[in-house]
């Protein structure tokens, strides 16, 4: 046994309540290093006549761990556990004072789950489990208004500059709806709307106002009304790490210096306000002299957000918020921003935007779910760039299952690429294929996926401001073809719950070898299916084991037969096949 690999603590990712009455317990140890683990869990005050052995499983691997879990349901919400450890016929336990070579007699020496407080419970809302969103750049999603139009704004579809207009605004997103109904879509996020000077808004000029190029806050009204008509949620972008530069405390500041009753409102180094060698005196968000940061421990500093993030859930009608550059804003801040929201609307979703490992914000007091960029990149290394075989993409996606509690995952934002990135189909070369094995795997895989307006249609684009073209609405110039292939995920992903459930398990991911094999699971026994995609420039012939029964290829009608209880994938360059049980 690998001592050293061993790994357990209380709470977090490692023991936390599922629910009210699921206590979900987990332990890592080095990957196949043991053939059994068994938790040993009771109640603490009555233990010897509520003590079992619960089996645990291995429900997620990468290249050098496997990570164990169990689900418990203690009869009085309280919980003492410690492992036992099988390799061969040598056990050992562990337990919140180390490693024991005999088996604890009583609990004084197990880790301790004290209480489920249902306060206490991290549960995102339920419908985000089920949503499959759909990013909008408003200024470049559609024109329905040309009353509103910028002075200088040129002709829908030409080439974006940092700084040019296309009239893009909410009335045309309203004009669409139908689209993305068509397309299966049931939740937008919004890239800011607000007041602001530039094309992507997000330098705050006012919070309590839309921009006029976009409409008003009656027409965002209708326009959430309608998406609610429709069963679509809507998520608003929040700037709250900044503001802009005509935002009205940061002109007063710029006016009258320290002597501001603002001057507290931002972070400032050096008086007066000036740009040195390219380097604010005051902290800005990057170096942008146009975005100053703001003082989120002053109190007025927050009412005035605080008071914006209610505003537009109470009496708007928004389904939530997303929160740009979320891992700059102090804790405290978020924390009290969740409770100003979720006491207007507890089904808010509450999305931060933080590229890196989130933990510290996902344990019920600040988000429900960040945008997911390790599965991006995942993804990205496997499918767009080839970097990674199919070992590499298995254990990268383990890494990031066992990397958080289950109900982080099933709210998890699933992202490909955005108005940050360069578009999907341009970081695929080009290739079309590629970009479906891409999407095929984040409309098959847990949590919320979202697309970026125009993917679906084959819109191409370099890093900003090459991604933020003009939405494509010309039928001619779509590609059909890709359209109906999102439109078809869409559908099986919405009609299936083994394709949102958490259930996902590898058949196959080897080293040196493109293609991967996995199975989906539901509820439901028969609720199944398996996907095979090749990542690769080369043919490859697979197999993998498979439940007796009836399967049938998803896009192309033909049924499969099971050999041997396998099945067999034949996958050309970059191929994929979609399998579903019929019948057991």
């Amino acid at each position: 046994m690998q001592l050293e690999a061993i790994y357990h603590r209380p709470k977090q990712n490692w023991s936390y309540a599922y629910d009210r009455e699921t206590i979900h317990i987990r332990i890592r140890t080095k990957r196949g290093d043991m053939d059994r683990v068994v938790a040993v869990a009771g109640d603490k005050y009555a233990w010897d006549t509520t003590v079992r052995k619960v089996p645990m499983r291995i429900f997620a691997s990468d290249e050098l761990f496997d990570y164990w879990e169990a689900a418990v349901k203690p009869p009085y919400r309280r919980l003492r556990y410690f492992f036992q450890l099988e390799k061969g016929t040598k056990k050992l336990w562990l337990t919140e004072k180390g490693f024991e070579k005999n088996q604890p007699a009583h609990s004084l020496e197990a880790f301790d789950y004290p209480f489920i407080n249902p306060i206490d419970v991290f549960g995102p809302p339920a419908w985000v489990k089920d949503a499959i969103f759909y990013q909008i750049f408003p200024e470049r999603f559609a024109n329905g208004d040309p009353s509103n139009d910028p002075a200088n704004v040129e002709p829908w579809g030409g080439k974006p500059t940092p700084s040019n207009f296309f009239g893009g605004d909410l009335q045309g997103v309203i004009d669409h709806l139908d689209y993305l109904s068509d397309l299966g879509i049931n939740a937008i996020y919004f890239c800011p709307i607000f007041e602001a000077t530039t094309n992507h808004k997000y330098d705050t000029q006012d919070y309590m106002r839309v921009d006029k190029h976009f409409g008003s806050n009656e027409k965002v009204k209708e326009l959430v009304e309608a998406c609610h008509k429709r069963g679509i949620r809507v998520l608003l972008d929040a700037v709250f790490n900044h503001a802009g530069a005509t935002f009205g405390p940061f002109l007063d500041v710029k006016e009258k210096g320290a002597q501001s009753e603002y001057a507290d409102w931002f972070h400032v180094r050096d008086w007066p306000l000036r740009v040195e060698n390219g380097i604010p005196t005051y902290d800005t968000f990057a170096f942008e002299p146009i975005m100053p940061k703001l003082n989120t421990e002053n109190e007025d500093v927050k009412r005035y957000l605080l008071g914006a993030a209610k505003y537009w859930i109470e009496e708007i009608g928004i389904d939530g918020w997303r929160l740009d550059v979320a891992n700059e804003v102090d804790h405290q801040f978020w924390r009290e921003f969740r409770q100003t929201v979720k006491a207007v609307n507890k089904d808010a979703y509450i999305l931060g935007e933080i590229w890196h490992d989130s933990m510290m914000w996902l344990q019920g007091d600040q988000f429900d779910a960040v945008m997911n960029y390790p599965f991006t990149n995942a993804v990205l290394d496997y499918a767009a760039y080839g970097k990674i075989d199919g070992a590499g993409f298995a254990n990268a996606i383990g890494k990031q299952l066992g990397a958080y509690p289950q109900q982080v995952g099933e709210a998890a934002f699933n992202l490909l690429d955005s108005h940050d990135t360069a578009r999907l189909l341009t970081l695929c070369s080009g290739d079309e294929r590629r970009m479906k094995l891409a999407a095929l795997f984040q409309l098959t895989y847990p949590g919320t996926p979202c697309i970026y307006y125009g993917d679906e249609v084959g819109m191409s684009g370099g890093h900003d401001p090459d991604c933020r073209k003009c939405m494509v609405w010309d039928e001619a110039e779509q590609n059909g073809e890709l359209l109906r292939f999102y439109r078809t995920l869409i559908a099986l992903r919405k009609d299936h719950q083994a394709l949102r459930s958490m259930d996902i398990r590898f058949l196959h991911a080897e080293a040196r070898d493109a293609a991967i094999v996995f199975e989906r699971r539901g509820e439901s026994a028969s609720e199944r299916f398996i996907i095979a995609m090749n990542a690769g420039g080369r043919a490859r012939t697979v197999k993998a084991s498979a439940r007796t029964g009836s399967w049938r290829n998803v896009f192309t009608g033909e049924t499969v037969s099971v050999v041997n209880k396998e099945v067999t994938f034949a996958l050309p360059e970059y191929g994929f096949t979609v399998l579903q049980l019929l019948d057991v």
